[in-house]
């Protein structure tokens, strides 16, 4: 399954609307430890699709970064139905990300 790029016009619909839990991939292109992230989270959008994924640019839509209070980049934000129920900041492995998501 393909990682959705994510913005304040398609927020709602791909995210907070979502019938499966959805893995929102907060970063920016001048960010060094931001582009280790999308390797192990490219991996496991390639599985089965339990989870959708998708990416913010913080540069592009700094009112979602602003409304989950994103101060750190790169920051994962795992919601189900709708609503944030976990928070990973920094980069993790394929593995940890794995944990993460269970």
């Amino acid at each position: 399954m393909a990682i959705t790029n994510i913005n304040t016009t398609n927020f709602d619909q791909q995210v907070t609307q979502a019938s499966t839990p959805v893995l929102v991939d907060f970063w920016a292109a001048w960010c060094g430890p931001c582009s280790m992230v999308p390797p192990g989270v490219e991996e496991l959008a390639a599985e089965p699709p339990e989870i959708t994924f998708g990416k913010v640019n913080v540069d592009e839509a700094p009112e979602l970064a602003q409304r989950y209070q994103i101060s750190s980049i790169p920051t994962l934000l795992l919601f189900k139905d709708g609503k944030p129920v976990d928070i990973s900041v920094g980069v993790k492995s394929k593995k940890e990300l794995e944990t993460f998501l269970k």
